[in-house]
């Protein structure tokens, strides 16, 4: 864990995902990476302002809500789709705005996964750093991430090794690794398992989760799945259930994080059986600070999260075979390990620890060259 520092207090703004109101579920683990760190740098003594779409919940000293056209998410589109902006865009309503406050802070802190926001940077007269928040998807993103990098390369966060990875290319972008935190104190600790036995699943229902290969697990274990997180494709949901008439699944809908954490707590394991290269894995760690093992796929972030054999198990990607063994080994993970590892690596205390050195090194840096 990072210690806390004697710095002076920043003068913080953090500017959120243009794909919906925070809140709302639509931002995924953004939306819990902006709350823990309005919660971590807060509690280190800075003051943290949030800029979001209309409608957003209220965190830090004061939210900035913004009219205007939600942005489609980059996860859906193709890899070589351009960059756009719909009419009445929120995502530039958003950077306007940063644009007229701009002087009121020490540093903007970009959790946008978009092009616009890197683009502007270099037109800033604060420094602006962008907590990157999915692996390479877009080459117009991978084109503005490079241009950052060469011109400002210590401006760059990512969450993990494997999520800097994939945007390498010839030459590997200089991203700060930041990982992520939780508050723990919001976990219960569950030391054993619900009777009778049941798994669990955390995610957006969409393709790129996997949901597949966690009903075949199912249907081969005889073990019910229980599914928690926002409803995003229900055709897929539905050719799940077709495909694998003899899965168990048991979807519980979308939970704020207070009823998300006491309701995986029985499982007897999170399963994350990701298509994609998942940046970091925010569920992994909300199960492991209730006692829950994980199980994962060895792709992504997830694998940077789980030790294997101690905290969980992490098996061949695409895999259910080693999925059933994993689970059929389950007993052997002791549940309060798992709690000790979010505490010692991912707390709100020790991701604002990481991010609020990165913070000060470039205030710091852009301070002196104006000088």
């Amino acid at each position: 864990m990072t210690e806390p520092t004697n710095r002076l207090p920043l003068r913080i703004l953090l500017v959120s995902t243009p794909v919906g109101p925070l809140g709302s579920g639509i931002g995924g683990g953004v939306e819990l990476t902006l709350h823990s760190l309005v919660y971590g740098l807060g509690a280190l003594g800075h003051h943290v302002e949030v800029m979001a779409p209309a409608g957003s919940l209220h965190v830090g000293a004061k939210v900035h809500q913004i009219e205007g056209t939600l942005q489609v998410s980059s996860q859906i589109g193709a890899r070589d789709e351009p960059a756009q902006l719909p009419a009445g865009s929120v995502l530039a309503a958003m950077w306007n705005r940063v644009a007229d406050i701009q002087d009121d802070f020490d540093v903007v802190i970009n959790l946008a996964y978009d092009w616009l926001p890197l683009f502007l940077t270099r037109f800033m007269r604060v420094p602006v750093v962008h907590f990157i928040s999915m692996g390479s998807l877009n080459d117009a993103m991978d084109s503005a991430i490079r241009e950052v990098a060469d011109r400002y390369p210590d401006r760059l966060g990512a969450h993990s090794r494997a999520q800097a990875a994939s945007f390498c290319g010839d030459v590997p972008v200089p991203f700060r690794i930041l990982a992520n935190g939780i508050v723990t104190d919001r976990y219960d600790v569950h030391l054993s398992a619900d009777d009778p036995p049941y798994l669990g699943s955390v995610g957006r229902i969409s393709p790129e989760k996997g949901l597949e290969d966690v009903a075949e697990l199912s249907s081969r274990t005889g073990m019910t799945v229980k599914v928690w997180g926002m409803m995003q494709d229900p055709v897929y949901w539905q050719q799940i259930l077709d495909d694998h008439p003899d899965a168990h699944l048991e979807y519980c809908g979308f939970l704020p994080t207070d009823e998300l954490q006491a309701a995986i707590g029985g499982c007897s394991a999170l399963i994350m059986a990701h298509k994609w290269v998942e940046a970091f894995g925010n569920v992994a760690i909300e199960a492991m600070a209730t006692g829950v093992p994980v199980i994962t796929y060895d792709r992504g972030g997830p694998t940077e999260i789980v030790v294997d054999g101690e905290t969980g198990y992490i098996v061949a990607a695409d895999d259910v075979d080693a999925l059933v063994g994993a689970v059929q080994r389950i007993e052997g993970i002791e549940r309060i390990r798992c709690r000790q590892r979010v505490e010692e690596e991912y707390s709100t205390a020790a991701l604002a620890g990481r991010v609020e050195q990165w913070l000060h090194e470039v205030v710091v840096a852009v301070r002196s060259s104006q000088a």
